[in-house]
């Protein structure tokens, strides 16, 4: 498997990946009564970073010595496995295949404590997949096998499949990308978010000027 090119992973020291780890440490502890172990990460529109925002979140989560999942939830235009460099075949399969749902198909990454979970081919119907009882079931078995489950997911306005995940799983993190995302995009996807319950944790700004790097 290669190592992708993640600031977490080749820049550990830089203000961006600090900014992660601090993103990180929020997470886990901005729901004390209810604690966040599976996340959704989600952008309103498309190639907003949602992709390689999840996986420095996910490496920052192993770094920390935690037992860390990333799955790939984007069933429509998967990134994980082109960004990891390794075959599409994961989720897909463990939603059709009784032998995979009992033997998940985790692939070890060249992060400690860090699985990853492909989104596989292309279903005919995403949507309903991921708001079926069978999603409910592989989310529990991932979670009697890590500590924390991060998913990537199709942007909220181009699809529901974020929002019937994030029905699933216990809270939802907006990308934000700055000079990219439309501020009217971001409060629709908040809207339709909200609209179904889904718990949101907040929203991470990405690619901000420098002088704001503080502020992530």
């Amino acid at each position: 498997m290669a190592t992708p090119d993640l600031i977490t992973l080749t820049q550990p020291r830089s203000a961006a990946a600090e900014a992660y780890r601090a993103l990180r440490t929020n997470l886990m502890f901005t729901g004390v009564e209810k604690p966040i172990q599976t996340l959704v990460v989600a952008s309103a529109a498309s190639d907003d970073g949602k992709s390689q925002a999840v996986a420095n979140l996910a490496v920052t989560f192993a770094q920390a010595g935690h037992a860390t999942i990333l799955v790939d939830g984007d069933m429509r235009q998967p990134k994980q496995h082109k960004l990891w460099g390794v075959e599409n075949k994961g989720l897909a399969t463990m939603m059709l295949e009784n032998a995979a749902l009992h033997n998940p198909p985790l692939l070890r990454t060249t992060v400690d404590n860090l699985f990853l979970l492909p989104a596989g081919e292309r279903p005919p119907n995403p949507a309903d997949l991921l708001s079926s009882k069978r999603m409910s079931d592989i989310i529990a078995i991932l979670k009697a096998k890590a500590t924390y489950i991060l998913f990537d997911a199709p942007p909220v306005l181009a699809a529901t499949d974020a929002a019937l995940l994030a029905l699933k799983t216990d809270a939802a993190l907006l990308v934000v990308q700055a000079g990219r995302t439309r501020r009217d995009d971001v409060m629709r996807a908040r809207q339709a978010l909200e609209q179904v319950n889904v718990r949101i944790a907040g929203a991470v700004l990405t690619h901000a000027p420098r002088e704001k790097s503080k502020v992530y």
